[in-house]
């Protein structure tokens, strides 16, 4: 039992981990489309935030409406729209067919990644959940982090049109995977759309929802433009950038089984420190920018950080409302990339205002506001565990 829940957490990893590359990955290679089609970075940059926000728009709808089907099926076709999207992002001749065939994948993205957390945090005990979950959020990590080095390496070495292709290999290997190798998952037990959708009455989603909203824009707001920022105040380019951007992603994926084990442990204290400690970072960054060896450590502490921040926000959503996994799931995904869409637009403008080295102060602004809304939960917590212990006196 044991090896056929690792085996199956394992292909569920690839998968999130060839949905979030093709999302997250053109990052490192922005500058280059820009060129390719003959417009602005910041038009480029469209590839990104609509896909996000596609991704925002669709999170709690798509996984509410197919909750109750066959959970392989459902996986095999969203793996398979990613395919058929990216073989069409290859031989794009403008781009307009590029941003279509990037955004329509983009709505079936949450259903995917929703199940995809439900069924590895349903596949142990409660208490292993977590560390299960983080394992699947290495695949969204190294999607959204480690994807961008590897697809700026693969550009700079070959073209825009197999980066394309790369895309498309990473989901056909997961949807290969999945269809050998993944049993039959019929829904059990499947919860009616209104008694799912019933948890937002809490006030305390809303609040986790918020946490999950200022927790993506922090992050964002900074790794959507790390290329910029790298190439035009810390001056490097070539293989040092690339090598800068393997760091960003392989302390991120450090980072994110360390989250897991963390949040195992005190998932309040894990919350609550979070935000400080990146904000520390951030300020640091001031420092140490325009040095390539300091700025070294910085990204290092960047990408450890980071991946903290997914593990964070997911249990953070689902923990409000454990009933109902596929929904909460579907709300982290929303919300997370809503986070995105603002954090990117945030960012693009303080680069336009004051320049890529004062990014980081829009990513300030978002963890002090993730870090009251984290706050207020605890203390809405330990208020009604007060009430209900006075109750029981």
């Amino acid at each position: 039992m044991a090896k056929r829940n690792n085996l199956l957490i394992f292909i569920l990893t690839i998968g999130v981990f060839g949905i979030l590359t093709t999302e997250m990955g053109v990052v490192g290679v922005l500058p280059l489309v820009a060129d390719y089609y003959h417009i602005s970075v910041s038009q480029a940059g469209l590839l990104v935030s609509l896909f996000a926000l596609a991704v925002a728009i669709s999170g709690p709808i798509m996984p509410l409406l197919f909750s109750g089907i066959n959970r392989k099926k459902v996986m095999l076709l969203v793996l398979g729209i990613f395919v058929l999207g990216n073989i069409v992002s290859m031989f794009a001749s403008n781009f307009t067919i590029l941003l279509i065939a990037r955004v329509i994948p983009a709505f079936f993205h949450p259903i995917y990644c929703s199940l995809a957390l439900t069924v590895a945090a349903t596949s142990v005990s409660r208490e292993e959940a977590p560390k299960a979950v983080s394992k699947v959020i290495l695949g969204v990590t190294a999607g959204m982090i480690l994807g961008v080095p590897i697809t700026n390496y693969i550009a700079s070495e070959t073209s825009l049109e197999i980066t394309m292709l790369f895309f498309a290999v990473v989901n056909a290997v997961a949807f290969i995977a999945t269809l050998v190798f993944i049993p039959s998952m019929p829904v059990k037990e499947r919860l009616s759309y209104g008694s799912q959708v019933s948890v937002l009455k809490r006030p305390l989603i809303w609040l986790a929802i918020a946490t999950v909203i200022f927790i993506g824009s922090a992050t964002s707001s900074v790794n959507t433009f790390i290329t910029e920022y790298l190439e035009t105040v810390t001056n490097i380019s070539g293989n040092i950038l690339t090598l800068a951007l393997f760091i960003l992603g392989l302390s991120s994926l450090i980072g994110n089984l360390v989250g897991g084990r963390l949040l195992m442990r005190n998932a309040i204290k894990t919350a609550i420190t979070f935000p400080i400690v990146l904000g520390i970072v951030h300020l640091l960054s001031l420092l140490t920018g325009t040095s390539t060896g300091p700025m070294m450590f910085t990204i290092l502490l960047w990408g450890f950080l980071f991946a903290i921040g997914n593990n964070v926000s997911q249990y953070w959503i689902t923990s409000a409302a454990p009933e109902a996994p596929d929904f909460a799931n579907g709300l982290f995904l929303s919300f997370s990339n809503l986070g995105i869409t603002i954090g990117t637009a945030v960012g693009g403008l303080f680069i336009s205002g004051m320049g890529a080295q004062y990014i980081v102060l829009g990513g300030l602004l978002f963890l002090l506001l993730s870090l009251v809304s984290i706050l207020i939960r605890k203390y809405m917590f330990d208020f009604k565990k007060h009430l209900s212990t006075e109750g029981m006196k």
